[in-house]
């Protein structure tokens, strides 16, 4: 009877969608929303919704060219692959002129995802105890912090962002490096308003951790842009140099947006004396930042990386500066590649979340997006399991560190280090051009 009645309701709307006028048919809606795109009309029916600027999370919809467009080449009788049972390297050391360098198991890091303005605790240690477990370096990002991330990390970088509840003193010299945020590649520089009904959502517990019981709720709340985080350190000089100073010997990593002002941007930062950079890509998401922020503004992730790299080659700066790539890397394929092309390791943001929330998912579909049960504000929030959270992001780094394995013995390498971009080869004519790479 049900399968009966499905079949008639169908057939007579197939029929109405046939037999109506174009104008005055549903399929004038649809011709609309591909002349448009669905991405762009969807985006425009949210911006109606409230008088602001429409934030959009996790990232940009842009096809960019990305590191699909490479292929890597296998070793056979030219260049052997490696023995079945030969053992390869796949550590990784940043701040290779530092007294104390950052130590990695794998070139993977995991990128600041603000616990309280973005994360919630559950998800946010969960990410620290997966990182630590897998032997790589956890970044809470312009959070709050909590003192179970010394615990739980096995390299705990700590960032500076100007916010009020930035970690001072004592909580920096528990830091394996410290990042100076000066931009992402979902927004730039630009500073960010957590508006009073977002800052009404979070519990007792995160608006402690951050230090504003004192806030107003009907006041929102600003963090800083880099521009006015440097002034209050009195530059990027002074700042670094402090730090040096402070705490001695361990890495000073500058996180910058890519634009097309890479090259100087990278020149400042290192006469300034920055130990590592790492370079967010257009690809690069947050937790929400303005639509035409993410979708209009910066360099993919791959004209970064060949821009950044050729500006170490060039200059000489190589040879005193670790490159750190982030934005839109999700396979042990992208990896691998980003290393050959000359990145000495990749930060994780998006793809870490998915993985610690895993078969979670189902908890939220279909009926609530999968951020619900992620974010501090998340509907589900109380829903996520940390100990399963932990279980599948390191399942996730393990998997991940077995396929870069494979990877470098069917290219005949024992270690990391001895990749090079002629382990490449392009398919992608975009590709081919921003690398540089001969087109197959």
């Amino acid at each position: 009877m049900l399968k009966g009645l499905l079949r008639r309701t169908i057939q007579k709307n197939i029929f109405r969608l046939l037999t109506t006028a174009y104008d005055q048919s549903l399929w004038e809606g649809i011709t609309g929303i591909i002349h448009h795109g669905i991405m762009d009309v969807m985006e425009n029916e949210y911006r109606s919704l409230a008088p602001h600027a429409l934030t959009k999370p996790i990232g940009a919809s842009n096809h960019f060219p990305h590191f699909d467009g490479l292929l890597l080449n296998y070793g056979q009788l030219y260049r052997p692959p490696l023995l079945t049972n030969q053992t390869v390297d796949l550590s990784c050391t940043l701040g290779k002129c530092c007294a104390r360098p950052l130590k990695l198991s794998m070139p993977i890091m995991i990128s600041g995802m603000a616990y309280g303005i973005s994360l919630s605790k559950s998800v946010s240690l969960a990410l620290a105890a997966a990182s630590g477990q897998a032997g790589i370096a956890f970044n809470p990002g312009q959070g709050g912090y909590r003192n179970e991330y010394r615990q739980l990390a096995h390299r705990l970088i700590l960032q500076i962002h100007g916010a009020s509840w930035e970690q001072k003193g004592e909580v920096l010299q528990k830091a394996d490096a410290i990042e100076i945020k000066i931009g992402q590649g979902a927004n730039g520089g630009a500073g960010l308003i957590i508006d009073p009904q977002a800052f009404s959502q979070l519990d007792q517990e995160v608006v402690s951790d951050l230090g504003l019981q004192n806030h107003d709720k009907n006041e929102p709340i600003y963090l800083p842009s880099s521009s006015q985080m440097l002034n209050s350190y009195g530059g990027l000089n002074g700042l670094i140099q402090k730090l040096h100073t402070d705490i001695p010997g361990i890495p000073i990593i500058v996180k910058l947006a890519a634009s097309n002002h890479l090259e100087k941007d990278m020149e400042i930062a290192i006469t300034a004396g920055a130990d590592v950079l790492a370079i967010d890509g257009a690809q690069g998401g947050t937790h929400g930042s303005p639509s035409i922020l993410v979708n209009d503004f910066g360099l993919p992730t791959i004209n970064a990386l060949a821009r950044a790299v050729k500006f170490l080659r060039d200059t000489g700066y190589g040879q005193q500066i670790d490159l750190v790539i982030s934005g839109g890397l999700r396979t042990p394929g992208d990896v691998l590649k980003a290393l050959a092309l000359g990145a000495n390791a990749v930060y994780f943001g998006t793809a870490a979340l998915y993985a610690v929330t895993h078969a979670q998912l189902a908890k939220t579909l279909p009926f609530d997006p999968p951020t619900a049960i992620t974010w501090s504000t998340g509907s589900l929030k109380d829903q996520f399991n940390e100990e399963e959270g932990t279980t599948s992001l390191l399942n996730f780094l393990i998997s991940f560190a077995d396929e870069l394995k494979f990877g470098l013995h069917a290219l005949g390498k024992a270690s990391l280090q001895e990749l090079s971009i002629n382990d490449l080869i392009a398919w992608d004519v975009n590709v081919a051009r921003i690398t540089g790479l001969p087109l197959i």
